[in-house]
């Protein structure tokens, strides 16, 4: 969507990833209704010889955090990259 030239996030929140080739994070959905939106978000570190990163701590942030936190890293050189583990299936509320 687009208002006043810049390109606004989507209403609901999309399962992404971002990293800068040393970290990852992984931004899933979590709580979803009209009231309120947050997602889980699941950082790690990249490790070498093509391992499976080494998953550090997992964060619920409301959808208005994640967005900061997801505009700040790429405003840093993070790239949107490919999934890099099989998360598991989070329990809708």
């Amino acid at each position: 969507m687009n208002v006043n030239g810049r390109k606004l996030p989507p209403l609901s929140p999309k399962e992404c990833w971002i990293s800068d080739s040393r970290q990852v994070l992984h931004f899933q959905p979590c709580r979803y209704d009209r009231s309120s939106q947050a997602l889980e978000v699941t950082f790690g570190e990249v490790m070498p010889g093509g391992e499976p990163p080494l998953l550090k701590h997992r964060r619920e942030l409301m959808r208005n955090e994640a967005i900061k936190l997801w505009a700040q890293k790429r405003r840093a050189g993070w790239q949107v990259c490919a999934p890099q583990w099989t998360p598991p299936q989070l329990r809708r509320a």
